[in-house]
C-alpha cells in the first residue's frame, strides 16, 4: 500500500513535467514566443529539476521520503495552479520553477522507499517497475490533459492537473510511510558536504550519471519538448495522431521495464553494455530519419519512437550503479547525483536546438515557417554530440568500476 501510493504521486509528477511538452504549440500562440523562448520554458524546468537534485538527496537521507514527496506535491501543485492563470512568459517561468522542484522531490525519494520495506533481488525489478508505473502519467499528459487543452482551454487543463497532484498530496499524507527500516541519516555526525564528496569519490555513482545522461537525455528531449513539435510539423502528422503516437513511450516502458530490471538483477556485469546497446539502437534510428528523404514513414517514426522510449528504462539502470556502490546512509545523495545526469543533458539539449532552431529562421529571412523539417534535422543533430560526450565518460567511468571491483 505504501509503494502504490508512493507511484501514484510519481504517476502525478510524470504528468506534471510531460504536459509542457504536449502544449508547446499552444504555448507559443500564448505568450507569443520564439523557438527559443519556447525551449525555455522546458530548459528551466529541467534546469530547477537538475539543480535541486543534490540538496535532495542529502534531505532525503536526513529527513526520509515522506517528507520529501509531500513537499513535491504541494510545490507541483501550486506551479500548474499559477501557470494555469499565467499570461505571459515570465509568469509561465515562475509556474514551471515550481513544478520542476516539486518534480525533483518524489522519483528519487520513491526509490528511497525500495531498501525501506523491500529487500533481495525484488530492489531492481521494483526500481524498473517504479519507472514503468510513472509512465502511465505520460498517458495523462497525452490524452485527458491534451485534449481538455484542445477542447476548453489553457486555464481548465492545467487546473485539472493542479487538482491531481493535490490529490496525490492527500493520499501522500495519508498512506506513505518511511517503513520500519527508517533510522534517520547514518551516520547521524556525518556532514552534508562530506556525504555528498563520499558518494561521488564512488566510481559506480559517476557511472551512473554518465549512463542516466546518455541513456535518458533524448527521451526527456522527445517527451518534454521536440518530440510533438517534430512529429507535427515537421513530419506533417496531424495532432490527435501525434498524440497517440506518444503512447509509444508507455507501452515500451511497460514492455522492457520488467525485462531489464530481471536482466540487471540476473546478469549485474552486463549492466552497462544493456544500457551502451540501447544507446546504440536510438542513434541509429536518428540517422535514418534524419537522413530520410522527405517525411519518414509511419512505421519508421514508430520504430525510432520504440528505440527513443527504450532509453527510459534503460536510464533506470543508472539507479542500481548508484544502489550497489554506496552504503544506505548514502544512497539518497547517490541517486540523487545519478538523476542529474539525463536532465542536464536534456536542458542543454533542449535550449541548443531551439537556438538552432532560431538561428535558421533569422538565416532565411523570417519570412518562412519557424519549423519546418531541414531546420530539425540540422538542429536535432546536436544530439550526436551529446551522446559522444556520454558514451565517453560512460566508458572511462566503467573501466574504473570494474577495477574498483576486482
Amino acid at each position: 500500500m505504501v509503494y502504490g501510493f508512493a507511484v501514484l504521486a510519481y504517476i502525478s509528477a510524470i504528468a506534471q513535467r510531460t504536459s509542457f511538452g504536449v502544449a508547446g504549440l499552444e504555448a507559443t500562440e500564448r505568450f507569443n514566443a520564439s523557438a527559443q523562448i519556447l525551449a525555455t520554458f522546458s530548459v528551466v524546468q529541467l534546469v530547477v529539476y537538475a539543480g535541486a537534485q543534490v540538496p535532495v538527496g542529502l534531505a532525503l537521507d536526513k529527513l526520509g521520503p515522506k517528507i520529501l514527496i509531500t513537499t513535491g506535491a504541494v510545490l507541483m501543485t501550486l506551479g500548474q495552479a499559477f501557470l494555469a492563470i499565467s499570461t505571459n512568459v515570465p509568469m509561465g517561468l515562475v509556474g514551471r520553477v515550481m513544478v520542476g522542484m516539486g518534480d525533483a522531490m518524489v522519483f528519487v525519494s520513491v526509490l528511497k522507499l525500495l531498501p525501506l520495506w523491500f529487500s533481495g533481488s525484488r530492489i531492481p525489478i521494483l526500481t524498473q517497475l517504479t519507472g514503468t508505473f510513472g509512465q502511465l502519467g505520460q498517458l495523462i499528459s497525452i490524452f485527458p490533459f491534451h485534449m481538455m487543452l484542445i477542447g476548453i482551454g489553457w486555464t481548465p487543463a492545467f487546473s485539472m492537473l493542479s487538482a491531481l497532484a493535490f490529490a496525490t498530496l492527500v493520499t501522500t499524507v495519508a498512506f506513505v510511510r518511511n517503513g520500519p527500516r527508517w533510522t534517520g541519516a547514518q551516520p547521524p555526525a556525518a556532514h552534508q558536504g562530506s556525504r555528498l564528496a563520499a558518494a561521488i569519490k564512488q566510481p559506480g555513482t559517476r557511472l551512473g550519471f554518465w549512463t542516466h545522461f546518455t541513456t535518458a537525455f533524448m527521451a526527456n528531449v522527445f517527451m518534454m519538448s521536440w518530440g510533438y513539435p517534430f512529429l507535427v510539423q515537421g513530419q506533417g502528422i496531424d495532432s490527435a495522431t501525434a498524440s497517440s503516437l506518444m503512447t509509444v513511450f508507455v507501452v515500451v516502458a511497460v514492455l522492457v521495464g520488467p525485462l531489464l530490471g530481471a536482466l540487471t538483477s540476473r546478469y549485474p556485469q552486463r549492466r552497462s553494455t544493456f544500457a551502451l546497446a540501447i544507446i546504440a539502437w536510438i542513434l541509429v534510428m536518428w540517422i535514418i530519419v534524419l537522413l530520410w528523404p522527405g517525411h519518414s514513414p509511419m512505421w519508421l517514426l514508430i520504430v525510432l519512437m520504440i528505440a527513443i522510449a527504450a532509453g527510459g528504462p534503460a536510464s533506470v539502470i543508472s539507479f542500481d550503479f548508484a544502489r550497489t556502490f554506496n552504503p544506505p546512509h548514502l544512497m539518497g545523495t547517490a541517486t540523487g547525483v545519478v538523476n542529474t545526469g539525463g536532465f542536464i543533458g536534456a536542458f542543454v539539449t533542449i535550449y541548443v536546438i531551439g537556438f538552432i532552431m532560431d538561428l535558421q529562421y533569422k538565416a532565411g529571412g523570417s519570412t518562412g515557417e519557424l519549423y519546418n523539417l531541414p531546420a530539425f534535422r540540422i538542429a536535432l543533430s546536436f544530439q550526436f554530440l551529446m551522446a559522444a560526450l556520454g558514451v565517453t565518460f560512460m566508458l572511462i567511468e566503467r573501466g574504473k568500476a570494474r577495477r574498483q571491483q576486482r
